[in-house]
């Protein structure tokens, strides 16, 4: 004899897993559209490709839905909360200043969603008290890559993906607070030679900007708080003083695992450690992408599709970081980065120069690199004080 379960235990026990939140519409047999929200849509298969969702039996939008042809699954976004609370209503109001489009079988495709999925009808089977609606994928396609809704216990919420973007926390308070100690210094060198200078920390596994001073000709863009990824090749500076379970775990963030990338990316670090800085020397095409991406990435709320994209671009630097000056040589450099030592309990610390002038010679950047050390050496004396008293 089966054993009898309280509805609201499965209510209460079943909320506890997040749902995606989506929005099926069609176009009905007088061509008016028509919507409902689920929060049981999913991926059946992909050969051939098919997708359901589980409606209630007694829903008067869906008896309405199943009258068309097709049908599309609109993936609302997790700032599309009212316009979920919208469909979820009864009445015919429901698309009245809602923009969208028709899809390729006439389905209406919502202008704002995540993505979206136009099917035909597969098959319809009850199950209990709602129906399995089985999809057949006519064409679908990703539209604003960013966080999707979500449906947990009764209510509304987003995702917060465990990436590389960095939360704020004590450490990015004290980084911060070393940094405007040092300010006017830093704004000196920016006077001094024309160009950006800025100090950076390192919060979690992003170098994040707490710091700038902006008299390059160059316009910058990070700007106040731009966190970037420390994915290998970038980051050596603040890996260099680093414990070696760090270096590994910085080392494993590569897009490419091979022996080859690891040992250039593991030289590159005892490089930085016997001098205490790198140089980059990225044209300005492959700069523009990287930062492109950085951007994508923190507009998508890191989400891990653009993390991954963020790794492999991060990778194409590999063979632009060096630490090696010939005399005599001229450098094309889009930053000079040096180690910033700190006291205990302060997190890892750089200064970085940007927006520097083309075809400067060898002993140009030994003039950035010695002024950035004046920096950090003006720090220790006032940071050892402050740690004896």
């Amino acid at each position: 004899m089966p054993n009898e379960i309280d509805r609201a235990k499965i209510r209460e026990t079943l909320g506890h897993y997040p749902t995606g939140v989506a929005v099926v519409t069609a176009v009905t047999a007088d061509g008016s559209p028509v919507g409902m929200v689920v929060g049981t849509f999913s991926s059946v298969s992909v050969e051939p490709p098919l997708i359901a969702f589980y409606p209630m039996e007694g829903s008067r939008s869906f008896a309405q839905i199943r009258t068309a042809t097709a049908f599309c699954v609109n993936v609302l976004a997790s700032d599309q909360e009212q316009f979920c609370r919208r469909f979820a209503l009864a009445g015919d109001s429901r698309f009245d200043g809602v923009a969208w489009r028709r899809g390729r079988l006439g389905s209406p495709i919502l202008d704002d969603a995540v993505a979206w999925v136009e099917c035909t009808f597969d098959d319809i089977r009850p199950a209990g008290d709602h129906f399995i609606v089985l999809g057949r994928v006519d064409d679908l396609a990703v539209q604003r890559s960013t966080l999707p809704l979500l449906q947990f216990q009764g209510g509304y919420g987003r995702f917060s993906p465990g990436s590389f973007i960095a939360a704020p926390d004590p450490e990015l308070i004290q980084a911060a607070q070393l940094a405007e100690a040092m300010r006017s210094r830093v704004e000196e060198i920016s006077d001094d030679f024309g160009v950006n200078c800025s100090v950076l920390a390192r919060i979690g596994w992003d170098a994040v900007q707490v710091l700038a001073a902006n008299r390059s000709p160059d316009d910058e863009s990070f700007p106040l708080g731009h966190r970037q990824p420390l994915i290998p090749p970038f980051g050596a500076v603040f890996l260099s003083q680093a414990p070696e379970t760090d270096v590994e775990q910085w080392l494993r963030r590569a897009s490419d695992h091979s022996g080859e990338r690891r040992d250039l990316n593991r030289g590159q670090l005892e490089r930085v450690r016997e001098c205490g800085y790198s140089l980059l020397a990225a044209g300005p095409e492959i700069l523009r992408r990287h930062q492109d991406v950085l951007t994508d990435f923190e507009l998508s709320d890191g989400l891990p599709q653009q993390e991954r994209v963020v790794r492999m671009v991060t990778a194409e630097l590999a063979n632009f970081f060096f630490t090696d000056l010939e005399p005599g040589d001229h450098y094309d450099l889009a930053n000079v980065v040096v180690l910033l030592s700190t006291r205990d309990g302060v997190p890892p610390m750089a200064l970085r120069m940007t927006g520097l002038p083309a075809g400067a010679s060898a002993q140009q950047v030994e003039r950035w690199i010695d002024a950035l050390r004046g920096v950090a050496r003006s720090v220790d004396e006032p940071t050892a004080t402050r740690s004896r008293s």
